[in-house]
Order: structure tokens, then sequence, then C-alpha cells
């Protein structure tokens, strides 16, 4: 990914702007490390300068410079904006999703059946139609709910007039159980009819798109552009993983959200290659 925003062609520079990037979303957004990228990424611009249009087309950055009119900070702060979307977003997502589902064996197993019969539906290709992934509903009820309770989006890039307390998804006036994994929540017509949402089906409240309760990909102009990309990821990476391997959690671990989303102990597993064949698989009618 450095590669592809800034050019970066030795593996010297890739290695040292991904660690400068680390620091900096580790230090939660500190200003010391936002300064030090920053600076790293003002260097790499005044390069591609010197280099010229011919040398300088290489990647995100090489293109910004030479099709938009912008200051150097604004484009800095682009590089860090994309960094931080492609690389902390949906792949924690994923990561955190199975988790929770080794955490909850009965979901776990519910989520491989589903997958093992659309794995049986390929037509000998091995390779997932639209029609698969929008038949993934259980896999989907997974989803929204590992980006409900392990969304990395811990902070708003904004500035409170007033004192505000901001715990939407853990909310337990709007979710029962609000830190437990519970996919089937996202299957109940009645999901917490409370006083707050009284009037407010499970389905408009499960809406991503324009919840005021469920807003894992923020809204309004802030919308994340790649949300739909993003869950299809999340949805074909769970199916191939969960078809193809089974595991065993080898140490304890947690979640923890300072100074960044993420298990304290890496989450440490041992893959096993599954052995499906055709019989193990649900028949089709």
């Amino acid at each position: 990914m450095v590669n592809q925003l800034l050019g970066a062609s030795t593996e010297t520079e890739i290695k040292e702007i991904a660690h400068l990037f680390s620091d900096f979303v580790d230090g939660c957004l500190s200003l010391p490390a936002w300064e030090r990228i920053i600076r790293k990424i003002n260097k790499t611009i005044e390069k591609r300068r010197r280099e010229g249009s011919s040398e300088g087309g290489n990647g995100v950055l090489g293109r910004l410079l030479k099709e938009e009119n912008l200051p150097d900070n604004e484009v800095a702060d682009f590089i860090i904006n994309l960094l931080f979307a492609g690389s902390e977003t949906t792949a924690k997502t994923m990561f955190f999703a199975v988790y929770f589902l080794t955490q909850c064996p009965v979901a776990m197993q519910q989520l491989q059946d589903e997958q093992d019969s659309l794995r049986g539906d390929c037509n000998g290709v091995g390779m997932l139609a639209w029609q698969d992934y929008i038949a993934m509903s259980f896999t989907m009820c997974v989803i929204d709910e590992a980006l409900r309770l392990g969304g990395i989006a811990i902070w708003l890039m904004r500035e409170a007039k007033e004192e505000v307390v901001y715990q939407v998804h853990l909310d337990e006036n709007l979710y029962k159980e609000a830190t437990t994994f519970n996919p089937w929540r996202w299957m109940d017509p009645e999901n917490q009819h409370t006083v707050l949402n009284m009037f407010l089906t499970n389905k408009e409240k499960r809406n991503w798109r324009s919840s005021p309760f469920y807003c894992p990909f923020e809204g309004g102009a802030r919308f994340c552009p790649g949300a739909e990309l993003s869950r299809l990821q999340i949805a074909l990476s769970l199916h191939y993983f969960v078809t193809t391997y089974t595991w065993s959690q080898l140490k304890e671990d947690r979640m923890s959200f300072f100074p960044s989303a993420r298990l304290v102990n890496g989450f440490q597993i041992r893959l096993t290659k599954r052995h499906v064949t055709d019989n193990t698989l649900p028949s089709q009618n």
C-alpha cells in the first residue's frame, strides 16, 4: 500500500513509512507521531517534485502532484487518510470477526454451515457469484455485529462545542447486553424497543447508511465511500477462510480500544486445513 500511494521504490523506505504510520496509529493519533510522518511524506513530496513529472507519476502521490493543484500539507493529509482507510479498517474488522466467532462456537457453526452450503453451489468452478453473496444472511449478521462491537473508528475528528457522550454501539439502552457478541440480535424484528427507539424497526436501525443508532461507516458528507466494498471483502474473506480452515486459539486474549482497537495478545491461533468432500456438503435439491 505504501508503494501504491507514495510510489516508494525501496524496501527501506517502505518499512520506514510503515513504522512511522504504526507509531502514529498506536499513539492514538498523537501530535508528535503525526509530525514525524508528515515530515517523511513532505520529504517524499520534495523528492517527487525534483524528479519531475516523468518520474513523479508513480503511485497516488505522483498523480496528485501531477494533476491536482493542492498544497503539500493537504496532499500529505490525504495520503495519511488513505493509509488509515486501507490498512486499519477492513483488515482489522476481518480479524475481529474471526476472534468473536472463536469465542462463540454456536455462531461459528452456523456461519460455517451457511458458507459450506454456498460452496456446494459454486457450479464446480470454486468461485462465488453475486447471488451467493446476497444469500449470506447470517454472515451479514456476523459482519454487522463485528462492526458494532469491534469497530475501529474510536474517535471523531470534530470539535465539541459542549460536553457530549459518544457511545452509541455499546449503549445498553439501545443494545441489550451491548458488550456481548450476538449476531442473532440483527435477526430479531423486535430488537430492543426502548423509549429511545420504540418507533424504529430493527431493519431501520440496522441500516448502516442512515441509522443514527448504527453508524460503523459514519454518515452524511463523511460517509465512508468504501463501505459496500469493505462488507463484500469481509464476506468473501470469511467464506474462503471458514471453508478452507479450522483453527484453535493458542493463548487467551481480549479486546482493547486504547491506544487503538486491537487484541492485546495478537490473537494467536493454529490453522488446520479442512478436508471437505462433496458428500459432506448439504445436498442440493
